[in-house]
């Protein structure tokens, strides 16, 4: 099963309606959900907000199997015995249990051959974390570490892949991605999510990391930067910035689209007005 994008030009939008109500806020500002709000708001409003459902894509499924599969290994297998055997024991553990009950999984109704093509792919991006960085030189303190911090009025959260202790005792953040690396002019932007780990880090730990570091496992590619007191500034910032805009939205209802080619993956334009829906047509 795969998802593909429509060529169509993307349309204009010239007049949005604003609902005839005001909208709840977000319990939480996370990344994704800033990435999400700047992109469209009419498509953030529609998944954060209201929750609509969305399609699964195997992509989705595949990272977070990979993901799983990488935080097994690093909690079960102890320092110098990490190698792609593990890793492959653990893959097959982490889909075993998605097997068990993940609902993304159950619905793609995958056939047993399409299940094992999902499984060989997946095993081909974990290859490929081995090509990029040696698993044994690795001091995790924290997988899967789910942090929150109250900031100026708004409660950030964020949930960090791996938090190491580097050798001379400082902590880097590592996030790994399974889908295409940036180009050279979209890194600074892609960083903008762990920059926001290393504040809360920064925020709860007492420690700023030293780095962050996006590891693209299908392009066997390492994007890092090093916090500073500017680059942890503007994350502050453009989170408080972003936070009042949503609240302004909510209270408003007004949601604007932005049409874009990432249109044509978008869930929700059966009820965009770019492609003629109407926002607050029944669901």
């Amino acid at each position: 099963m795969t998802l593909t994008a429509s060529s169509a030009p993307v349309p204009a939008v010239s007049a949005v309606p604003a609902t005839s109500r005001p909208l709840d806020l977000p319990g939480t500002l996370t990344p994704s959900k800033i990435s999400a709000f700047t992109s469209c708001a009419l498509a953030f409003r529609f998944s954060v907000i209201e929750k609509l459902p969305e399609p699964p894509s195997v992509p989705a499924v595949r990272g977070t199997l990979v993901h799983r599969a990488l935080q097994l290994m690093f909690t079960y297998v102890d320092q110098g015995r990490r190698d792609r055997r593990s890793a492959e024991r653990y893959l097959l553990a982490a889909f075993e249990e998605m097997s068990d009950g993940d609902a993304e999984l159950a619905a793609l109704e995958l056939t047993i051959e399409e299940r094992e093509t999902l499984l060989r792919h997946a095993g081909i991006l974990l290859d490929r974390y081995f090509e990029i960085e040696d698993p044994n030189a690795v001091r995790p303190v924290g997988l899967e570490l789910d942090l929150q911090l109250e900031m100026d009025g708004l409660l950030l959260r964020g949930i960090i892949d791996r938090l190491d202790v580097l050798p001379d005792g400082r902590l880097a953040v590592v996030d790994y991605k399974t889908g295409r690396s940036p180009r050279a002019e979209q890194a600074k932007s892609r960083l903008s999510g762990v920059q926001l780990y290393a504040l809360l880090c920064e925020g709860i730990l007492g420690q700023r990391p030293a780095a962050v570091r996006l590891l693209y496992l299908r392009d066997r590619c390492v994007v890092s930067a090093e916090p500073n007191d500017m680059s942890m500034r503007g994350v502050r910032q453009r989170a408080t910035a972003v936070w009042k805009a949503i609240e302004r939205a909510c209270a408003e209802g007004d949601f604007r689209p932005n049409p874009s080619l990432l249109c044509g993956w978008c869930a929700f334009r059966r009820y965009c007005p770019a492609f003629g829906g109407v926002p607050d047509a029944p669901r």
